[in-house]
């Protein structure tokens, strides 16, 4: 039988238990109640791409704008996600970000600005 670390024992384990570490996850899980995520953009250009995963995963995972996709400034978009515990991030070319861990509440909205 071939070793695995216990590291990726781990990764392996959450990956087959729904937890998707690495991506962010899926924005709504099944089963679960939904709210609103609004992102407005309060820098000096265009956020080019936001991340965002469920609070117990290892990492903000991928973009979730289209390739191409930006929110302009001034501008915001809203996502549905599942309700609870998010951590969030912001960012564009010019190095601008901002990352912060928010609370969706159920059938409910929250807005996170980003400012720099």
């Amino acid at each position: 039988m071939k070793y695995i670390g216990s590291a990726a024992m781990a990764l392996a384990t959450m990956t087959l238990a729904g937890c998707d570490t690495l991506t962010g996850g899926d924005l709504v899980r099944p089963g679960t109640t939904t709210g609103t995520l609004t992102i407005v953009n309060a820098t000096y250009g265009n956020l080019d791409a936001i991340v965002m995963s469920e609070c117990s995963a290892m990492s903000y995972g991928f973009n979730r704008l289209e390739t191409g996709d930006y929110i302009p400034q001034g501008g915001a978009r809203s996502f549905t996600v599942s309700a609870g515990c998010w951590d969030v991030g912001g960012g564009e070319w010019a190095g601008v970000e901002g990352y912060k861990r928010v609370q969706v509440p159920a059938y409910g909205s929250m807005t996170l600005t980003i400012t720099e």
